[in-house]
Order: C-alpha cells, then structure tokens, then sequence
C-alpha cells in the first residue's frame, strides 16, 4: 500500500536537490530574508481533509486504529485502514466531509502503519519549503505513510512546465527529499 506514484532515481534527484539549493527560490516572498525562515502558505482545502478524514474513521471503527495511508487531493481523500494485525488493508474514502462506506478489503498488504496520534503537521506550514524552493509548483496532494516510528508526509506536486515530483516534507514543511515522476 505505500507506493508514491513514482520510482526514484538517484541522479536526476541529485541534480535537483542541487538545483533546488543553489536557486532558494523565494520570489514569493515565502522566506524571509533576514532570518531565513519560512513564511506561512495558505493550502488548499484539502491538506485539513488528512484530519478529518482520520477522525470520521476512528468515530466509526473506533480510537487506535492504525494505517497505512491517507492521500488527500481536490476530488476526495483515500484512507487505508491496516487490519488483520496489518496483512489486510480496508480501504475508505472520504468526500465532502464524509466517509463513504468501505470498499472490500484487500488482503495481502504490506506495509508500515501509523495511528491518528503521529498525524501532527500544520496545514499552513507543510507547503511552506515548497512555496520557497519551487514558487511554479502546484500541489496536487498529500499524502501521509507510517514509517515505522511515526508519519511521513509525502506532497505530490505539478511543475508550470508539466513535471510531477513527489516531495517528502517534515510536518513543518522542510524538504527532505525530491522524486521526479
């Protein structure tokens, strides 16, 4: 169930790491440029979906679930609730603020999970590094996967030339690492 939609490669990612350093980006003024930090990004509607959508599964399976993702786009948000001691994966989807009954559930998952209680970002500094580093992007998504010691959060992102990246971010908003699609 943890797929991004891509693979990585090592050397275009290199490169663009090293272009991302070397060119800062901040034409929008989403860093400042006396103290160098970050500035606020107003997200789409969909970033405070991740939340929500978590919430409406616990109110109906129960506290303490665990997952293995939760994606959240403009459409709807996928939810991915780990079951059978995490061999099982049953999948909801939440859309215009509510959850819709599940789907079947797809034995044979794989994965590291996550519970509600990692999910902890805030939805106005998440795209902040992004805003920064790459002011011609737009996030299409957001997606949150367990790693196996919390949550990790994963924006999926459109380039104004038509590149796709996936882009790993602290939950507040730091780049760690950048996969072209």
């Amino acid at each position: 169930m943890t797929t991004t939609r891509g693979a990585a490669r090592a050397a275009p990612v290199a490169t663009l790491i090293v272009f991302l350093v070397a060119c800062g980006g901040d034409d929008d003024g989403s860093v400042d440029s006396r103290t160098g930090e970050r500035s606020p990004v107003e997200p789409p509607a969909f970033v405070a979906d991740i939340g929500d959508a978590i919430a409406a599964v616990e109110a109906e399976l129960g506290v303490g679930q665990s997952f293995f993702e939760v994606t959240a786009n403009d459409q709807f948000t996928n939810v991915f609730v780990a079951v059978d001691d995490g061999t099982t994966a049953v999948p909801y989807l939440f859309v215009d603020g509510e959850l819709q009954p599940p789907a079947p559930a797809q034995p044979g998952a794989e994965g590291r999970t996550f519970a509600a209680g990692d999910v902890g970002f805030d939805p106005t500094m998440i795209l902040s590094g992004v805003a920064a580093d790459l002011p011609e992007t737009s996030v299409d998504a957001l997606s949150v996967y367990g790693d196996g010691v919390g949550a990790v959060y994963v924006l999926g992102v459109t380039s104004s030339a038509g590149g796709e990246l996936d882009i790993v971010v602290t939950s507040d908003g730091v780049i760690v690492s950048v996969d072209p699609l």
